[in-house]
């Protein structure tokens, strides 16, 4: 029961992103929108660790983890933010969509796991053709546009690798120490980026970039990506992939009502 609520939890959050996503970084830039949120998260995990009085584990497969968890979360999360400007975030959906086969081919390969069966990438590819049908018709133009799906593209692929070998070292670790090691890992990167691009903290925001920029940190980020590496070491993780064909569409009701 609490696998299934943490599963729920996760849909959730993640149908509540690509709005708050676009909200965020509203004349305030792409960097320092990602750079905040993943702040924000890394301090919230932090507490909520001093709360449950838990540790870092620092052995070598919780190393590992955390590495995996820091790389992916940087190079896949930079990657959509810069992304996000150019292309509808409805393609987004429709080529992350393409996440459980990516993720089955590769569970298969690293975990053996049986997760390709005809009757499963079936059920795959009827839910990408559902994105498809829901988001295709989305038109936009640019010189960056090619780009974008691209970068997009090798977010998706990041992120299905990054679950796998996540999965595959069996750190048995807890939702927010998986959470806590990969920002921490993720964060110098970030900053780093802010510094060589010459990101500065804007002189004002309007209160709806603020109170996204905290949902996404303090919620989204905290909360959301504890949960996924919580269900990740107890589910298949083709089963956990398939979030990626459920949230778009809550996500898009979302935007409909909230975001015109």
């Amino acid at each position: 029961m609490k696998t299934r609520i943490a599963y729920m939890g996760v849909v959730l959050l993640w149908s509540t992103t690509p709005l708050a996503i676009k909200w965020s970084g509203e004349g305030v830039g792409f960097l320092f929108a990602v750079t905040s949120r993943m702040s924000l998260g890394l301090a919230g995990a932090g507490l909520v660790l001093l709360v449950l009085k838990q540790v870092l584990p620092l052995n070598k497969r919780a190393l590992k983890t955390y590495l995996t968890s820091g790389v992916s979360i940087y190079l896949a999360m930079s990657g959509v933010y810069w992304a996000a400007q150019y292309i509808p975030s409805g393609w987004i959906s429709v080529i992350f969509g393409l996440s459980p086969i990516m993720t089955g081919a590769m569970a298969a390969i690293i975990l053996k796991e049986n997760a390709l069966t005809p009757a499963k990438l079936a059920g795959m590819l009827s839910g990408l053709a559902g994105l498809m049908v829901i988001f295709g018709n989305s038109y936009y133009s640019g010189s960056k546009l090619l780009l974008g799906v691209l970068i997009v593209l090798g977010s998706t692929v990041i992120h299905s690798l990054s679950s796998v070998l996540i999965k595959s070292y069996d750190a048995k670790l807890t939702g927010f120490a998986s959470s806590a090691g990969g920002l921490l890992i993720a964060m110098p990167m970030f900053l780093l980026t802010c510094m060589i691009m010459g990101v500065a903290v804007p002189d004002e925001m309007t209160d709806k970039v603020l109170y996204a920029i905290l949902y996404l940190g303090l919620i989204a980020s905290t909360f959301g990506f504890a949960l996924y590496y919580y269900i990740l070491i107890r589910m298949d993780v083709g089963k956990v992939s398939l979030i990626t064909l459920i949230s778009p569409v809550c996500a898009l009701v979302l935007g409909n009502v909230l975001n015109d």
